[in-house]
């Protein structure tokens, strides 16, 4: 590697030090481990000596990583707004490193339903935590209070519901592709259930005509 990149040379030192000391080791350590000398790791570190791709493979190996994680730029964007659900209190952000999973925060202030059939199941698993106040999570054949802090993981083949206890509490979940897919398509089913309901309320509404007498 050339000084020519001055940003991704000072990062790649940065973060042979930073992983070291995350696994506790001090410059002997891992300079046995990478078979170079004390003081080559050392002016590694600290700039004072050049980056040469043989030590970084060496290095690599050691930290118990890759050489493309090693000198890989941290070039997306690490902020990201979420994607807001009014009608639902849903906040989304898709976790970019991991595709298909996604974090959902949610105000609830509705209990659990009362009615079986409105338990889903479907492939995946999910975790959530409680940010404030209490859920009551309805799994399988249990009904589990949640409160603020405590956190919840299941597979989502278990039937499940969840509603707040005593006022309205907030949730922050992780799911998983097929979780989201199944609780994407759950609320699909009941906003169509819901549109076909007021269709039919409002149809019954409307006074009847009966066919005009003939003249």
């Amino acid at each position: 590697m050339t000084q020519d990149n001055g940003e991704l040379d000072s990062l790649v030192r940065k973060r042979i030090r930073a992983l070291r000391v995350a696994q506790g080791w001090s410059l002997e350590e891992l300079a046995t481990r990478a078979q170079v000398s004390q003081s080559t790791l050392s002016r590694i570190e600290t700039g004072q000596r050049r980056l040469a791709l043989d030590q970084l493979v060496t290095l690599a190996r050691a930290l118990d990583t890759s050489l493309d994680q090693l000198v890989e730029t941290a070039t997306d964007d690490v902020i990201s707004n979420p994607m807001i659900d009014a009608s639902h209190g849903l906040m989304r952000w898709p976790i970019k490193a991991e595709p298909g999973m996604t974090v959902v925060r949610q105000r609830m202030t509705d209990p659990p339903p009362d009615n079986p059939a409105r338990m889903r199941a479907h492939p995946g698993r999910e975790w959530l935590v409680v940010l404030s106040g209490t859920a009551i999570l309805l799994l399988g054949n249990r009904r589990l209070r949640i409160e603020t802090n405590q956190a919840a993981e299941f597979t989502t083949m278990l039937p499940h519901a969840i509603g707040a206890e005593g006022g309205p509490c907030e949730i922050l979940g992780i799911f998983d592709r097929d979780a989201r897919r199944g609780h994407q398509r759950g609320d699909d089913a009941g906003k169509a259930n819901r549109s076909s309901a007021a269709s039919s309320s409002s149809s019954s509404s409307l006074p009847s005509q009966s066919p005009s007498a003939s003249p």
